[in-house]
């Protein structure tokens, strides 16, 4: 098997935007428009008109995904929102598929045709601020965490939590969030990789009305704003949970019965084969194209469920020894199972996640918007319909706008720490406090 996604991001600080009000009273309003016209004059002119009619305060955030199939013209975006648009703090990215909300205020998944996604966001008592960060300037991952704080700009008592959107190539994605955990330990990060093409002009990257081709932009928001994420990596678990007894950086040499081991370690091969046997025939043949490995992200959680663990590539495996290869480095005493991926199961996944939030969530502090980062290879390849799970979200979430687009990778928790996920549906949402 192949790891779908190239890995990478990167950051400098090139642009910054503070904006923020003192009324706490205030609510927060999020608008979406959503343009499929072909041209893009046109479509620039509709979203713009149609965020401004609903968003009558002005506002202090936008975002926009602008589809692959206007690659030849992303040069013309920012300089054609700019004539129309005064906003203090933007940033957006290109994307494989585009998602917004239509005129009838209803959620699309746009794929493989022109689209453009327009969110205007008034955010009273919210400090913004965006930037730009190049690769070359990122600060080396075993230093102080006042380094990573100088490149983004806000401090940690701040308690800012972020939206990250970045070119797949060469950003040092992995990097930059292992640095934004360390230095803002427990901050919601949230986001996913440009999407469009195989070339490094493929993609674009938007921050403060300015085209960029390499890096990751974002904005950090402070104040009266809470963003909360579900993940939905749309496995399950099949057999029992294993101990790694033996491996080497992303190669698993032997795996022990969790939690009673027995008298030794056998090798993953076998054990593998050994668990596919018990699978029910549809799922064996499931086994052969749809096979990941989930790798528990809490050492001390005895008991693990549905949401413990970090979905990896299962990359292969060495007859020879037994050995299997996976899409992330491993240690001894990591827990880890196997898992198949299917849409039932996506769909299933997703759903159990929403209806999870909206039971813990105060009804007295509703979502005001979502942001959808969804890979590639979900959307209508996967379920055989389309808007499905922008659809399932407005299900439990009515009138709430959902925008955001098809990536490269998508940027979200699990556990504690941030990582970058394929096959993923990551929901950025957003309220007051």
């Amino acid at each position: 098997m192949q790891l779908r996604y190239s890995i990478g991001v990167g950051p400098r600080e090139d642009v910054a935007s503070l904006s923020g009000k003192e009324s706490m009273a205030e609510q927060m309003k999020w608008v979406n428009a959503l343009s499929t016209r072909p041209s893009l004059e046109a479509a620039v002119k509709e979203v713009v008109e149609r965020a401004q009619q609903q968003l009558e305060e002005p506002p202090d955030l936008g975002l926009v995904f602008i589809s692959a199939a206007f690659a030849s013209e992303y040069s013309r975006l920012m300089p054609l929102l700019q004539e129309i648009l005064k906003v203090p703090a933007i940033i957006g990215c290109s994307g494989g598929g585009i998602v917004g909300m239509n005129q009838q205020g209803e959620a699309r998944e746009i794929e493989g045709e022109p689209a453009l996604s327009l969110t205007l966001a008034y955010l009273p008592g919210v400090n913004v601020r965006v930037f730009h960060i190049v690769a070359e300037e990122l600060p080396d991952l075993d230093g102080p965490p006042d380094a990573w704080v100088q490149l983004v700009g806000v401090p940690p008592s701040k308690q800012p939590q972020f939206i990250l959107l970045a070119e797949p190539l060469g950003a040092k994605a992995i990097d930059l969030l292992q640095g934004l955990d360390f230095a803002y330990p427990g901050a919601s990060k949230v986001g996913g990789l440009a999407s469009g093409g195989m070339t490094s002009n493929s993609y674009a990257l938007f921050c403060n009305y300015q085209l960029y081709r390499q890096g990751t932009v974002g904005v950090a928001l402070s104040g009266e704003i809470v963003l909360e994420t579900i993940v939905a990596q749309g496995c399950r678990p099949f057999g029992q949970t294993y101990r790694v007894s033996a491996g080497e950086r992303n190669i698993v040499l032997g795996l022990e019965e969790y939690p009673v081991p027995r008298n030794s370690s056998r090798s993953p091969l076998e054990i593998l084969r050994s668990e596919i046997e018990n699978l029910s025939s549809s799922d064996r043949q499931l086994a052969q194209h749809s096979l990941f490995v989930g790798i528990a992200r809490d050492e001390f959680k005895s008991q693990l469920e549905h949401g413990d663990f970090l979905i990896r590539n299962l990359l292969g495996v060495e007859p020879r020894t037994g050995a299997i290869a996976i899409g992330d480095r491993v240690r001894p005493g990591q827990r880890i199972q196997f898992h198949l991926r299917d849409a039932r199961t996506s769909a299933e996944d997703l759903e159990m996640l929403l209806k999870r939030y909206r039971y813990k969530i105060d009804a007295y502090s509703a979502p005001k918007a979502a942001l959808m980062f969804s890979c590639l290879g979900r959307g209508q390849g996967l379920y055989g319909q389309p808007h499905f799970d922008s659809h399932l979200f407005s299900r439990y979430f009515n009138n709430v706008p959902v925008s955001g687009f098809f990536c490269n990778g998508e940027i979200g928790p699990v556990g504690n720490s941030t990582f970058l996920h394929g096959y993923t549906s990551v929901f950025g949402i957003c309220r007051q406090p």
